[in-house]
């Protein structure tokens, strides 16, 4: 018996392999539009799964791939086991000490929604399937990015299995450097089981989104600069310029604040003065709502992205965004960052100093539209001010390590995946080896 065929007398999860009727759907990632050539599937009951799969692969020299659900996913796996986590769900709210602890299955919806009735929040972003694992390895952006700081920031220790096989709990004091890398440098070191994050005071939050039509996009943009201009960090504020399938083009504020709903009018007085919107859902939500603002899809699609940091968004960044329609794009975000992104911190990332993030996406309905839709990514990334660097937890499957991190940073990482993992038996969705 080899050693793939030997994995179903290992583990008690199940096991898909090659030529199996549904392996392909084992190894599909979210992303359909990647490729994800694995030698086996593993889906871990619990942590003794990981463990037992670990040493094993260990024995047999061979790699292990971690998703929960595939979100992330570059194609960079083949000759490696694809294990699923979405089974170590374990979700404990204290509220006393505002802490959660978090399985590496969990989705930010389900979070958000055990937080809410204690009137807590964690640090969701704009989709609620995402898992809270993957988003904190990744480094991780939020609605409350500005109030509170990147995803990993608030990452208080993490329970790993290591390359030998051992069940670990690692905090900052057991040890940094590991706790220093798996705050944002990607899943090249360990396998998380769980997480415990901080929870942050949520008594009130309001949100939505407003809609125009297209032609009021330079009005609604003028407005956006305004808000954004002095905008407390409780505030967030993204814009989004809009073009779905068979519809007119449109352009969105979306927004979230964290305080008195009428504090959020007085902050966002201005947009009243503009055309009257085709719709507008805000209104007072709990934090549990925050995944329906952007209406992300909740199923796998395929999907082509690219994201740019703004060093500044001028007058001549402006005309840039808008002078041209965006198809054959589906949207072109801007986040604004800022507030407490930009304060120091000790992960991979650092300070997120720059002002705004752009997230620009499309889809690949066939190989002239994926084409098309990659041309018009570049030639919007090439002019407009951007820093060079992007977070890693918005990398795109053409990008590497280079494009998120310092050189100094890539070293370190390095290091500790050397001293950690020599044999690489673990391999990232963005590999820090190459």
């Amino acid at each position: 018996m080899n050693a793939l065929h030997a994995l179903r007398s290992v583990v008690r999860g199940q096991v898909w392999l090659p030529g199996e009727p549904t392996f392909d759907a084992a190894r599909r990632p979210w992303n359909l539009a990647i490729d994800q050539q694995v030698d086996a599937v593993v889906e871990a009951t619990d942590t003794a799964d990981v463990v037992a799969l670990v040493r094993h692969a260990r024995a047999a020299g061979l790699r292990i791939t971690t998703q929960p659900n595939g979100h992330g996913a570059t194609g960079r796996t083949a000759g490696t086991i694809l294990l699923r986590t979405r089974s170590l769900d374990t979700l404990q709210i204290n509220p006393a000490t505002r802490r959660a602890r978090v399985g590496a299955g969990v989705p930010s919806g389900l979070l958000q929604a055990a937080a809410a009735p204690h009137g807590l929040t964690g640090l969701p972003g704009s989709s609620p399937v995402v898992s809270v694992t993957g988003v904190a390895l990744g480094g991780g952006l939020s609605w409350f990015g500005r109030a509170h700081g990147w995803v990993a920031d608030n990452v208080t220790a993490f329970d790993i299995v290591d390359a030998h096989g051992h069940h670990r709990h690692v905090t900052t004091d057991t040890d940094p450097d590991l706790y220093w890398a798996l705050r944002g440098g990607g899943g090249s070191f360990a396998i998380v089981t769980a997480l415990e994050l901080a929870l942050h005071p949520a008594p009130h939050l309001y949100g939505g989104r407003i809609l125009w039509p297209a032609q009021h996009a330079p009005a609604v943009m003028d407005t956006y600069r305004t808000i954004t201009a002095t905008a407390p960090d409780e505030l967030t504020v993204w814009l989004d310029l809009l073009h779905f399938p068979g519809a007119d083009p449109m352009v969105a504020i979306d927004t979230t604040y964290l305080g008195h709903p009428n504090q959020a009018h007085e902050l966002l007085s201005p947009l009243d003065r503009l055309p009257t919107p085709l719709s507008d859902t805000r209104k007072p939500i709990t934090p549990a709502e925050l995944g329906a603002i952007t209406a992300e899809p909740t199923e796998p699609a395929a999907g082509l992205s690219h994201t740019e940091l703004l060093t500044t968004l001028d007058d001549q960044a402006v005309t840039t965004l808008l002078e041209n329609p965006i198809a054959p794009l589906l949207s072109a975000q801007l986040r604004h960052l800022g507030g407490a992104l930009a304060h120091p911190s000790d992960s991979p990332h650092g300070p997120l100093t720059e002002p705004y993030a752009l997230y620009m996406f499309g889809l690949p309905t066939d190989p002239t539209r994926a084409q098309a839709v990659t041309t018009k990514q570049r030639t919007l990334a090439d002019a407009l001010p951007t820093s060079g660097r992007k977070p890693l937890t918005l990398l795109n499957p053409t990008e590497t390590i280079a494009d998120a991190f310092t050189p100094d940073v890539i070293n370190r990482l390095r290091d500790i995946k050397h001293r950690h993992d020599p044999h690489d038996t673990f391999r990232a969705n963005f590999p820090v080896t190459g």
